[in-house]
């Protein structure tokens, strides 16, 4: 008798999850994206938006923007909200760095269900033209010969883009002075007005003023060469063995999302992002498709939390 009841309490949860995933979603899905519209979180949040509407999928995506405190305001408000998957939350992963620059009331691993990890850019390492260096060794070689007499440009302390020039700089041994601005573009306008003589920004940013020769590119972030930059190297390649520094996009739920929910948002969100449109959409701009499983993101997470979290806490030691 025992094991006939749990054998139909197991057909009553199997049949129950179902009905779950097929009933999803019901009404509206809000995407809270922590970054002002135009970025890159808010374009590939809206380009998957557009994408499964043209599914016809059950309800919208509503894209929100709650910019602020690099994304963590909208990520506060998503690990509060209901964990139902009618609220979630597109990250970069400012995701694992802000938690070793501020107080947070919120916990990266613990408060979500990872869904997917959605897309990644590349940092690229660009310089003015007049500084006489065409490749990443002559480009450290330069630098060694003048400690603290070169500057780079970011999009702010802690960001992606600063994060990779201190590992560049960490694994080479130089010494270049961080110049931080509000934003990617002002750094790269004062990049091309000779203001800095260099910096890692995102392949989006960089890319038409590396065409255009505004900037020189000396290498790309990422273990691979990029399809579009077939002639520039990755920062490995060049000469500095281990470095890996690209920014990442990633959607979440709040924890206690059901696994039935979670798993329609990844199968979903993951067909949108293999579609032919969609990815030469996102290569064109410098965006890498990644549509992975959320196990895959769960791991990433808490791998750069380690990875950045070391190195953060270097640099606050040599202040």
């Amino acid at each position: 008798m025992i094991v006939k009841y749990l054998f139909l309490l197991t057909i009553f949860s199997v049949s129950a999850t179902g009905v779950l995933a097929q009933a999803y979603p019901a009404k509206p899905v809000r995407l809270i994206v922590g970054f002002a519209a135009g970025g890159g979180t808010d374009v590939l949040s809206r380009l998957i938006s557009r994408k499964l509407a043209d599914t016809n999928w059950p309800a919208s995506l509503v894209v929100e923007n709650r910019a602020g405190a690099d994304g963590s305001i909208a990520t506060e408000l998503v690990a509060k909200a209901a964990p139902d998957g009618y609220t979630l939350n597109m990250i970069t992963n400012s995701h694992v760095i802000t938690p070793f620059q501020r107080k947070l009331a919120f916990d990266p691993v613990k408060d979500f269900a990872p869904i997917t990890q959605t897309a990644f850019t590349p940092n690229l390492l660009v310089v003015h033209p007049s500084l006489p260096v065409k490749s990443v060794k002559e480009f450290v070689a330069f630098t060694l010969a003048r400690p603290g007499q070169l500057t780079f440009g970011s999009s702010g302390a802690g960001t992606s883009p600063f994060l990779a020039m201190e590992l560049f700089k960490m694994l080479t041994g130089t010494n270049i002075v961080h110049v931080p601005y509000k934003g990617t573009g002002a750094a790269v306008i004062d990049l091309m007005g000779g203001h800095v003589q260099a910096m890692f920004g995102s392949l989006p940013g960089t890319l038409p003023h590396v065409k255009n020769n505004r900037l020189r590119a000396l290498a790309i972030s990422t273990p691979q060469r990029w399809a579009t930059l077939p002639e520039v190297p990755t920062v490995a390649q060049a000469g500095v063995p281990g470095f890996e520094a690209s920014t990442w996009y990633g959607a979440l739920a709040p924890a206690g999302t059901p696994a039935a929910i979670v798993n329609r948002l990844h199968s979903d969100f993951a067909a949108v992002l293999r579609a032919d449109d969609v990815r030469k959409m996102l290569l064109d701009t410098g965006l890498g498709p990644i549509g992975g499983m959320p196990a895959e993101l769960a791991e990433v997470i808490r791998n750069d939390l380690v990875r950045w979290g070391k190195l953060i806490r270097s640099l606050e030691q040599t202040k």
